[in-house]
């Protein structure tokens, strides 16, 4: 950025010129992030499983065998890349990702769209009365979802409890590390 002090705009500003670059950049993960089937690859470990998965894709490309030469270089990888997709479906099914917060539920899912459409009908009219409710859903939505961590916590620490007092420590172990800091174990 550079100011033109002397250059005569008749007016009391400045001339200014800048030289802007501009980069559009996309984020990995955004760009990973599409809609694509994750296949579940581990069970192809299990030496039935694998038998089955092999049969499958010899079928679909003996049937792709049949079809005529002279079909586009395009077309033929769609067919492909389709046969090889449906046979992993079929005989290795689709990962299934793990679920994060196990406490959210549809109840959850219900707060999330009250508080959606509380905030949509503040974007639409700016007023008053739409700013309270939206707060007012908001603060009923946290209280919601503090409470369900709550209870999922209290429950956890309960389940601990019993283990810890029925001396299976491989577990005490593993469930100990999930429990927030400074959450006080009395067993006795």
């Amino acid at each position: 950025m550079r100011s033109f002090r002397g250059a005569d705009c008749d007016t009391d500003h400045y001339l200014v010129i800048a030289k802007v670059r501009e980069k559009l950049a996309v984020g990995k993960q955004a760009a990973q992030r599409f809609d694509r089937q994750r296949f579940n690859l581990r069970k192809l470990n299990e030496p039935e499983v694998r038998e089955q998965h092999q049969i499958e894709i010899t079928n679909r490309f003996a049937a792709l065998e049949n079809l005529s030469d002279d079909e586009e270089v395009d077309r033929t990888w769609k067919n492909i890349k389709e046969n090889i997709k449906t046979s992993a479906k079929v005989s290795l099914g689709l990962h299934e990702l793990k679920q994060n917060k196990p406490w959210f539920d549809e109840e959850c899912l219900g707060f999330l769209d009250q508080r959606k459409r509380a905030k949509m009908q503040w974007i639409q009219d700016p007023n008053q009365s739409n700013v309270d409710n939206l707060n007012n859903v908001r603060r009923e939505v946290s209280r919601h979802f503090r409470n369900k961590k709550k209870a999922y916590r209290e429950l956890n620490l309960r389940n601990l409890k019993l283990t810890v007092r029925y001396k299976i420590l491989g577990t005490c172990i593993g469930a100990s590390i999930t429990l927030r800091r400074g959450t006080s174990l009395d067993v006795i």
